[in-house]
């Protein structure tokens, strides 16, 4: 009796999916509970797993076509006995692919992030021969890419030696099963995955839906950054984490929203329904385009329990591997464009949200400080607000908040 795999409910507002990878071939067997397929959805990846146990029939969707909820990926045959060769219907470069696959992750340790698979796979190369610029040496989307770069678009398969023919006797080149673009290409299409579609939706229709408007203040860091030099030691020993900027601006974050209610709000019809609750959206650059895990109850979090929690948020997105409550909801976003050298940048909202927050790089400048110049790293902040609901003096109130709390932050402490 055949079984079939179906797309199963994908989270709260997804509705489709694009197949990246199928774990199992055809004629493998298969139990219940086991990963058959990897979907891309517009939050996070998905794995699919076997309902029940038996032998996969059929393979109806490929890798990079689209799916919606409820469509047939394949058939299980629960009766079906497991081949001793992979299914004739499966492709040959599938073949060659998974081989490749199982022997790169069997005999080495080489830690690789699932968008950098992907890439992998497709160009059937080696992941042994490419390093890893990531954590702890795991390779990156833009590794494969400069590897492709500078080793042309993939390896060359086995030459096949054309066999003797008394029909045609004129002289063939050999062939090969790769065929390498010529240096003056110009041009070349990617089509767009399904979060990368989602994310230009969702910032067309932030700028369509809101009034954004977006003030700017900057911050002096000298304070929270000697704080950090002169406690960092003794809190990584009590905590076994770092203590960096993030959990200085989700407090001083909080304690703004807790002043300025109408920022950690958000419009229903002819409603403004405010939040008594804080769960702040972290953006993250991620390989497979930006994300925003958040942070639940963060008012309730102490420091190490944020930066923590941080590092675990990133590390999970890297690698594919958020699940779709860690991307549900938010009342409010960080975003940090520092990290990547930004100096300054007017940041988009997270739509239904009314207020995001803009980090940017820490730069020493001269200012001016009791009558004198002196040299101080400054920060450049920016909110960008929703102007229906929050008015122009709030916002900057909030930033101003914001800035006082960064520069005294034994205030973060006094005032809980």
């Amino acid at each position: 009796m055949s079984k079939n795999i179906v797309v199963p409910e994908l989270g709260e507002s997804v509705v489709e999916a694009t197949v990246i990878r199928w774990i199992k071939n055809e004629g493998e067997a298969v139990a219940m509970g086991e990963t058959l397929v990897e979907l891309e959805t517009e939050k996070a990846n998905f794995e699919v797993a076997a309902e029940t146990a038996g032998v996969l029939e059929k393979i109806l969707k490929n890798p990079d076509e689209d799916v919606e909820i409820g469509e047939i990926l394949g058939m299980i045959n629960e009766n079906g006995t497991a081949s001793a060769n992979i299914s004739v219907e499966t492709k040959p470069s599938e073949i060659t692919r998974q081989e490749e696959q199982k022997e790169s992750d069997d005999t080495t340790d080489i830690k690789v992030t699932p968008i950098a698979r992907r890439l992998i796979d497709d160009n059937k190369l080696n992941a042994a021969n490419i390093r890893g610029t990531g954590p702890n040496n795991k390779i990156t989307k833009e590794d494969v890419e400069n590897y492709l770069k500078t080793n042309g678009q993939g390896l060359q398969e086995d030459v096949i030696e054309p066999q003797p023919s008394t029909v045609d006797t004129a002289p063939k080149p050999p062939a090969t099963s790769v065929v390498i673009p010529e240096a003056d290409d110009r041009e070349h299409r990617v089509r767009m995955s399904v979060r990368r579609r989602t994310i230009a939706r969702r910032m067309l229709e932030a700028q369509a839906q809101a009034a954004i408007l977006t003030t700017f203040n900057e911050v002096d860091m000298g304070t929270v950054m000697e704080v950090r030099k002169r406690r960092k030691e003794s809190f990584f020993e009590k905590h076994g984490v770092k203590l960096g900027f993030s959990s200085f601006f989700v407090k001083a974050v909080i304690g703004a929203l807790k002043e300025f209610p109408a920022v950690n709000a958000e419009i229903q019809e002819d409603y403004i329904v405010y939040k008594n609750y804080f769960d702040i959206g972290m953006a993250i650059g991620a390989e497979g385009g930006l994300v925003v895990p958040v942070l639940r109850d963060a008012d309730r979090m102490t420091f190490a329990d944020i930066e923590r929690t941080v590092g675990e948020l990133v590390t999970k997105a890297n690698d594919g591997k958020l699940s779709l409550q860690e991307l549900r909801g938010g009342t409010f976003t960080i975003t940090n464009g520092g990290v990547f050298g930004s100096l300054m940048s007017t940041p988009i909202l997270n739509p239904p949200q009314v207020g995001i927050l803009g980090m940017h790089k820490i730069e020493e400048r001269p200012v001016a400080v009791n009558g004198e110049v002196v040299v101080r790293p400054m920060m450049y902040t920016a909110l960008s607000y929703d102007h229906r609901i929050v008015d122009g003096k709030e916002a900057v109130l909030f930033l101003v908040k914001i800035k006082e709390l960064i520069e005294d932050p034994e205030v973060l402490l006094l005032e809980g």
